[in-house]
């Protein structure tokens, strides 16, 4: 096999992405540390959490959306229950199954937070962008992370469908 090497352009788009990408993480991380004294991840659960019918979702399913392993989800969970953010409840439907619940504090938490946040993301990304760039580039991390998922359908590198360590098959708990 011929390796494909990167040329000048690409290598200089790569490198761009992976200093931007981890800045990005890193200036929003850090506000959520000393806004809520958390990290981006757990803020990230609380949200979806939010948004969610009843503020629960079933943890699969909750990975899934995160793109996470379910035992990194467990940690945070673990973590946001003990601070009374996050409750686990038993999914009615099926007994293996849990769901993640927000309460009211952590509800609370989030409001408190999400200005600052909703700041740094603006601040450090979408202010930087051209209208119709931000439109180009949710299509450019849409169209990468179907491929990384095998749900571009274009028989490439990207993972099949079951690969990814998130993807796990929901049972009939839906945490609705």
């Amino acid at each position: 096999m011929t390796t494909r090497w990167l040329s000048p352009g690409e290598q200089r788009a790569w490198r761009a992405y992976l200093a931007a990408s981890r800045l990005l993480e890193d200036a929003v991380d850090r506000q959520l540390q000393q806004a809520g004294g958390m990290p981006h991840l757990f803020y990230s659960v609380l949200a979806n959490l939010s948004e969610a019918p009843g503020r629960r979702l079933r943890m699969t399913d909750l990975a899934e959306t995160l793109k996470i392993t379910r035992s990194r989800l467990t940690y945070a969970v673990t973590r946001l229950e003990r601070d009374g953010l996050v409750r686990r409840e038993d999914c009615p439907e099926d007994r293996r199954g849990s769901l993640a619940a927000l309460t009211d504090e952590g509800m609370a938490v989030l409001e408190r937070t999400a200005p600052g946040h909703v700041e740094t993301v603006r601040a450090s990304l979408f202010d930087r962008l051209a209208p119709e760039q931000v439109g180009q580039l949710e299509e450019i991390c849409t169209g990468i992370a179907r491929g990384l998922q095998g749900e571009d359908g274009d028989g490439g590198a990207g993972a099949a469908p079951g690969d990814v360590p998130w993807r796990r098959r929901s049972g009939p708990c839906s945490g609705t």
